[in-house]
Protein backbone atom coordinates (compact mmCIF):
# COMPACT_ATOMS: atom_id res chain seq x y z
CA UNK A 1 0.00 0.00 0.00
CA UNK A 2 1.53 3.30 -0.96
CA UNK A 3 2.46 5.44 1.99
CA UNK A 4 -0.18 7.90 1.54
CA UNK A 5 -2.69 5.75 2.00
CA UNK A 6 -1.43 4.61 5.36
CA UNK A 7 -1.41 8.11 6.03
CA UNK A 8 -4.97 9.17 4.55
CA UNK A 9 -6.46 5.96 7.00
CA UNK A 10 -4.54 7.46 9.83
CA UNK A 11 -6.07 10.51 9.44
CA UNK A 12 -9.98 8.81 9.12
CA UNK A 13 -9.30 6.78 12.01
CA UNK A 14 -8.26 9.66 14.25
CA UNK A 15 -10.81 12.21 12.86
CA UNK A 16 -13.69 9.65 13.86
CA UNK A 17 -11.91 9.08 16.94
CA UNK A 18 -11.24 12.80 18.00
CA UNK A 19 -14.44 13.90 15.92
CA UNK A 20 -12.50 16.99 13.93
CA UNK A 21 -10.52 16.72 11.05
CA UNK A 22 -8.70 19.36 12.74
CA UNK A 23 -7.98 17.46 15.79
CA UNK A 24 -6.72 14.62 13.62
CA UNK A 25 -4.58 17.04 11.39
CA UNK A 26 -2.35 17.99 15.14
CA UNK A 27 -2.17 14.21 15.88
CA UNK A 28 -0.59 13.72 13.00
CA UNK A 29 1.23 16.83 12.96
CA UNK A 30 0.08 17.95 9.46
CA UNK A 31 -1.85 20.83 8.26
CA UNK A 32 -5.77 20.62 8.30
CA UNK A 33 -5.54 21.44 4.54
CA UNK A 34 -3.25 18.03 4.36
CA UNK A 35 -5.45 16.32 6.31
CA UNK A 36 -8.29 17.16 3.82
CA UNK A 37 -6.92 16.47 0.83
CA UNK A 38 -5.61 12.92 2.40
CA UNK A 39 -9.17 12.05 2.85
CA UNK A 40 -10.15 13.47 -0.86
CA UNK A 41 -7.59 11.16 -2.24
CA UNK A 42 -8.38 8.39 -0.39
CA UNK A 43 -11.83 8.60 -1.52
CA UNK A 44 -11.25 9.43 -4.90
CA UNK A 45 -8.56 6.30 -5.43
CA UNK A 46 -11.63 3.72 -3.64
CA UNK A 47 -14.36 5.82 -5.89
CA UNK A 48 -16.47 5.85 -2.39
CA UNK A 49 -17.20 8.82 0.02
CA UNK A 50 -15.83 7.64 3.66
CA UNK A 51 -16.94 10.49 5.51
CA UNK A 52 -20.06 13.05 6.32
CA UNK A 53 -18.54 16.05 6.82
CA UNK A 54 -20.24 19.41 8.14
CA UNK A 55 -18.75 22.82 9.86
CA UNK A 56 -20.08 21.27 12.87
CA UNK A 57 -20.01 17.53 12.81
CA UNK A 58 -18.61 14.69 10.78
CA UNK A 59 -19.41 10.86 10.23
CA UNK A 60 -18.87 7.99 9.10
CA UNK A 61 -20.27 6.60 5.92
CA UNK A 62 -21.36 2.63 5.46
CA UNK A 63 -18.42 2.37 3.44
CA UNK A 64 -16.32 4.19 5.90
CA UNK A 65 -17.29 2.06 8.90
CA UNK A 66 -16.61 -0.96 6.74
CA UNK A 67 -13.05 0.16 5.56
CA UNK A 68 -12.24 1.27 9.20
CA UNK A 69 -13.85 -2.26 11.22
CA UNK A 70 -11.24 -4.40 8.57
CA UNK A 71 -8.31 -2.21 8.34
CA UNK A 72 -8.19 -1.23 11.99
CA UNK A 73 -6.33 -4.60 13.28
CA UNK A 74 -3.91 -4.12 10.53
CA UNK A 75 -3.26 -0.60 11.00
CA UNK A 76 -2.83 -1.73 14.87
CA UNK A 77 -0.58 -4.66 13.92
CA UNK A 78 1.99 -2.13 11.88
CA UNK A 79 2.15 0.40 14.55
CA UNK A 80 3.30 -2.15 16.78
CA UNK A 81 5.70 -3.47 14.52
CA UNK A 82 6.53 0.28 14.17
CA UNK A 83 7.32 0.78 17.72
CA UNK A 84 8.83 -2.64 18.04
CA UNK A 85 11.58 -1.50 15.61
CA UNK A 86 11.93 2.16 17.43
CA UNK A 87 12.74 0.49 20.42
CA UNK A 88 14.94 -2.20 19.07
CA UNK A 89 17.51 0.62 17.72
CA UNK A 90 18.11 1.51 21.44
CA UNK A 91 18.59 -1.85 22.61
CA UNK A 92 22.37 -3.21 22.58
CA UNK A 93 21.41 -6.60 21.05
CA UNK A 94 20.96 -8.45 18.03
CA UNK A 95 23.44 -9.34 15.07
CA UNK A 96 26.32 -7.34 14.40
CA UNK A 97 28.55 -8.09 11.14
CA UNK A 98 32.11 -7.02 11.25
CA UNK A 99 34.92 -7.39 8.39
CA UNK A 100 38.38 -6.73 8.44
CA UNK A 101 41.37 -8.09 6.67
CA UNK A 102 42.82 -11.86 7.13
CA UNK A 103 46.13 -10.72 7.24
CA UNK A 104 47.59 -9.69 11.24
CA UNK A 105 44.01 -8.39 12.00
CA UNK A 106 42.73 -10.94 14.39
CA UNK A 107 44.67 -10.41 17.34
CA UNK A 108 43.84 -6.84 17.06
CA UNK A 109 40.05 -7.46 16.87
CA UNK A 110 39.37 -9.90 19.41
CA UNK A 111 40.74 -7.80 21.94
CA UNK A 112 38.12 -4.90 21.78
CA UNK A 113 35.66 -8.09 20.62
CA UNK A 114 36.01 -9.86 24.06
CA UNK A 115 35.82 -6.58 26.08
CA UNK A 116 32.87 -5.73 23.94
CA UNK A 117 30.55 -8.84 24.19
CA UNK A 118 31.17 -8.61 28.19
CA UNK A 119 29.89 -5.59 28.16
CA UNK A 120 26.53 -6.57 25.74
CA UNK A 121 26.24 -10.22 25.84
CA UNK A 122 23.09 -9.77 24.11
CA UNK A 123 24.82 -9.02 20.79
CA UNK A 124 25.80 -11.87 18.67
CA UNK A 125 28.69 -10.76 16.32
CA UNK A 126 29.21 -12.54 12.82
CA UNK A 127 32.89 -11.55 11.51
CA UNK A 128 34.11 -12.29 8.29
CA UNK A 129 38.17 -11.93 8.12
CA UNK A 130 38.83 -11.57 4.65
CA UNK A 131 41.67 -9.92 2.51
CA UNK A 132 39.52 -9.35 -0.62
CA UNK A 133 36.91 -6.20 -0.64
CA UNK A 134 33.56 -7.08 -0.81
CA UNK A 135 30.27 -5.25 -1.47
CA UNK A 136 29.15 -3.59 1.54
CA UNK A 137 25.21 -3.55 0.68
CA UNK A 138 24.92 -6.96 -0.66
CA UNK A 139 26.95 -8.51 2.39
CA UNK A 140 24.78 -6.48 5.00
CA UNK A 141 28.16 -5.19 6.57
CA UNK A 142 27.34 -3.32 9.80
CA UNK A 143 31.52 -2.55 10.45
CA UNK A 144 34.36 -2.66 8.72
CA UNK A 145 38.54 -2.42 9.13
CA UNK A 146 40.53 -2.13 6.19
CA UNK A 147 44.39 -1.48 5.49
CA UNK A 148 44.84 1.57 2.77
CA UNK A 149 41.95 3.01 1.45
CA UNK A 150 38.07 2.95 1.75
CA UNK A 151 36.78 -0.24 0.20
CA UNK A 152 33.82 1.37 -1.29
CA UNK A 153 32.39 4.83 -2.02
CA UNK A 154 29.49 6.54 0.47
CA UNK A 155 31.03 4.81 3.45
CA UNK A 156 32.08 6.94 6.12
CA UNK A 157 35.74 6.24 7.78
CA UNK A 158 37.83 7.09 10.47
CA UNK A 159 41.81 6.32 10.77
CA UNK A 160 43.38 3.97 13.40
CA UNK A 161 46.32 3.70 13.63
CA UNK A 162 49.32 3.37 10.98
CA UNK A 163 50.30 0.44 9.45
CA UNK A 164 54.17 -0.01 9.59
CA UNK A 165 55.66 -3.12 7.68
CA UNK A 166 58.34 -4.18 9.17
CA UNK A 167 61.36 -6.49 8.16
CA UNK A 168 61.60 -9.00 10.68
CA UNK A 169 63.98 -11.73 12.03
CA UNK A 170 64.30 -13.87 15.23
CA UNK A 171 67.96 -13.55 16.71
CA UNK A 172 68.06 -17.33 16.44
CA UNK A 173 67.99 -16.68 12.16
CA UNK A 174 69.98 -13.75 12.66
CA UNK A 175 72.56 -15.98 14.54
CA UNK A 176 72.97 -19.15 11.84
CA UNK A 177 72.70 -16.42 9.07
CA UNK A 178 73.75 -13.49 9.82
CA UNK A 179 72.07 -10.47 9.28
CA UNK A 180 71.31 -9.18 6.00
CA UNK A 181 73.55 -5.60 5.03
CA UNK A 182 71.63 -4.42 2.45
CA UNK A 183 68.07 -4.57 0.79
CA UNK A 184 70.40 -6.29 -2.06
CA UNK A 185 71.74 -8.81 -0.06
CA UNK A 186 67.74 -9.71 0.68
CA UNK A 187 67.85 -11.99 -2.68
CA UNK A 188 70.21 -14.46 -1.00
CA UNK A 189 68.54 -14.92 2.71
CA UNK A 190 65.38 -17.57 3.62
CA UNK A 191 62.72 -14.84 2.65
CA UNK A 192 59.03 -15.63 3.45
CA UNK A 193 56.30 -13.70 1.23
CA UNK A 194 52.76 -13.52 1.49
CA UNK A 195 50.19 -14.99 -1.02
CA UNK A 196 47.22 -12.56 -1.43
CA UNK A 197 43.67 -14.43 -0.55
CA UNK A 198 41.55 -12.40 -3.45
CA UNK A 199 44.70 -12.38 -6.48
CA UNK A 200 46.92 -15.50 -5.09
CA UNK A 201 49.95 -13.86 -6.23
CA UNK A 202 53.36 -13.31 -3.83
CA UNK A 203 53.67 -9.97 -2.50
CA UNK A 204 56.55 -7.96 -3.00
CA UNK A 205 58.17 -6.29 0.11
CA UNK A 206 57.74 -2.63 0.37
CA UNK A 207 60.18 -0.41 1.84
CA UNK A 208 60.47 3.29 1.39
CA UNK A 209 63.55 5.74 -0.55
CA UNK A 210 63.13 9.19 0.46
CA UNK A 211 59.28 9.97 -0.33
CA UNK A 212 58.78 7.00 -2.32
CA UNK A 213 57.56 3.49 -1.61
CA UNK A 214 59.37 1.47 -4.19
CA UNK A 215 59.08 -2.64 -4.02
CA UNK A 216 61.32 -5.40 -4.07
CA UNK A 217 60.07 -9.18 -5.86
CA UNK A 218 62.17 -11.82 -3.87
CA UNK A 219 62.57 -15.39 -4.20
CA UNK A 220 60.40 -17.08 -1.10
CA UNK A 221 61.80 -19.71 0.54
CA UNK A 222 58.72 -19.77 2.12
CA UNK A 223 55.17 -18.60 0.84
CA UNK A 224 52.00 -18.98 3.08
CA UNK A 225 48.38 -17.05 3.12
CA UNK A 226 47.99 -16.97 6.69
CA UNK A 227 49.57 -13.99 8.72
CA UNK A 228 49.24 -15.97 11.97
CA UNK A 229 51.37 -19.33 10.94
CA UNK A 230 54.30 -16.87 8.74
CA UNK A 231 54.88 -15.33 12.49
CA UNK A 232 55.69 -18.62 13.70
CA UNK A 233 58.00 -19.28 11.03
CA UNK A 234 59.98 -15.67 11.83
CA UNK A 235 59.72 -16.77 15.30
CA UNK A 236 60.82 -20.21 15.05
CA UNK A 237 64.55 -18.81 13.62
CA UNK A 238 63.40 -20.57 9.93
CA UNK A 239 62.87 -17.13 7.56
CA UNK A 240 63.14 -13.40 7.34
CA UNK A 241 59.88 -12.11 6.61
CA UNK A 242 57.84 -8.44 6.29
CA UNK A 243 54.96 -8.73 9.26
CA UNK A 244 52.57 -5.78 10.67
CA UNK A 245 53.49 -3.75 13.39
CA UNK A 246 50.32 -4.49 15.16
CA UNK A 247 51.20 -8.62 14.66
CA UNK A 248 55.10 -7.92 16.32
CA UNK A 249 55.26 -4.83 18.55
CA UNK A 250 54.82 -6.95 21.54
CA UNK A 251 57.45 -9.40 20.29
CA UNK A 252 60.01 -6.71 18.69
CA UNK A 253 59.69 -5.05 22.62
CA UNK A 254 60.34 -8.41 24.29
CA UNK A 255 63.56 -8.82 22.43
CA UNK A 256 61.92 -12.30 20.55
CA UNK A 257 62.02 -10.59 16.99
CA UNK A 258 64.43 -7.90 15.40
CA UNK A 259 63.35 -5.17 13.22
CA UNK A 260 65.77 -4.64 10.18
CA UNK A 261 65.95 -1.74 8.01
CA UNK A 262 64.13 0.50 10.47
CA UNK A 263 65.24 3.54 8.94
CA UNK A 264 63.88 2.18 5.07
CA UNK A 265 60.78 0.79 6.64
CA UNK A 266 56.99 1.29 4.53
CA UNK A 267 54.94 3.20 6.90
CA UNK A 268 52.58 4.55 4.06
CA UNK A 269 49.13 2.73 5.12
CA UNK A 270 47.04 3.01 8.29
CA UNK A 271 44.15 0.82 9.12
CA UNK A 272 40.77 2.36 9.46
CA UNK A 273 37.43 1.73 10.48
CA UNK A 274 33.93 2.08 8.07
CA UNK A 275 30.18 2.06 8.65
CA UNK A 276 27.64 3.18 6.46
CA UNK A 277 25.60 6.20 8.14
CA UNK A 278 26.32 8.51 10.94
CA UNK A 279 22.92 9.01 11.93
CA UNK A 280 20.74 5.59 11.30
CA UNK A 281 23.16 3.18 13.31
CA UNK A 282 21.21 0.76 15.73
CA UNK A 283 22.88 1.21 19.58
CA UNK A 284 24.68 -2.26 19.18
CA UNK A 285 26.72 -0.78 16.02
CA UNK A 286 27.41 2.53 17.82
CA UNK A 287 28.83 1.15 20.98
CA UNK A 288 31.31 -1.04 19.33
CA UNK A 289 32.04 1.73 16.96
CA UNK A 290 32.73 3.94 19.98
CA UNK A 291 34.76 1.18 21.98
CA UNK A 292 36.63 0.17 18.74
CA UNK A 293 37.64 3.86 18.54
CA UNK A 294 38.31 4.36 22.19
CA UNK A 295 40.87 0.89 21.50
CA UNK A 296 42.76 1.54 18.87
CA UNK A 297 43.13 5.09 18.00
CA UNK A 298 46.61 5.54 18.34
CA UNK A 299 47.52 2.77 20.71
CA UNK A 300 51.23 2.61 21.29
CA UNK A 301 50.57 -0.88 21.94
CA UNK A 302 50.09 -1.65 18.28
CA UNK A 303 52.95 0.26 16.89
CA UNK A 304 56.45 1.33 17.57
CA UNK A 305 58.00 4.88 17.49
CA UNK A 306 60.97 5.28 15.44
CA UNK A 307 63.79 5.48 18.44
CA UNK A 308 62.54 2.06 19.16
CA UNK A 309 62.81 0.68 16.34
CA UNK A 310 66.36 2.19 15.81
CA UNK A 311 67.19 0.79 19.36
CA UNK A 312 65.95 -3.02 18.26
CA UNK A 313 67.98 -2.64 15.16
CA UNK A 314 70.77 -1.95 16.63
CA UNK A 315 71.04 -4.35 20.06
CA UNK A 316 70.12 -7.34 17.29
CA UNK A 317 72.64 -6.80 14.90
CA UNK A 318 75.22 -5.84 17.16
CA UNK A 319 74.41 -9.59 19.17
CA UNK A 320 75.50 -11.72 15.97
CA UNK A 321 78.26 -8.77 14.87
Amino acid sequence: MPMHHIRAMAVLSQAVELGSLRRAAAAQGISPQAASQALVQLETHLGVRLLHRTTRSLALTEEGQQLLETAQPAMAALERALNRARSAKDDVAGPLRIVGPQSSFAPVLWSVLDEYCQRHPEVQPDIQLDDRIGNWVEDRVDVGFRVGVSPQEGLVARRLLPMQILTCAAPAYLARYGAPASLEALASHRCSLYRHAGSGRLLPWFFRQGDAIITRELPPTLSVNDAAVELEAVLSGQVIAQLASSQVTQAVRQGRLVPLFTEQMADHMSLFIYWGSRRTQPSRVRAFIDLAVARLADNPALFLSHAELADAEARGRAAVA
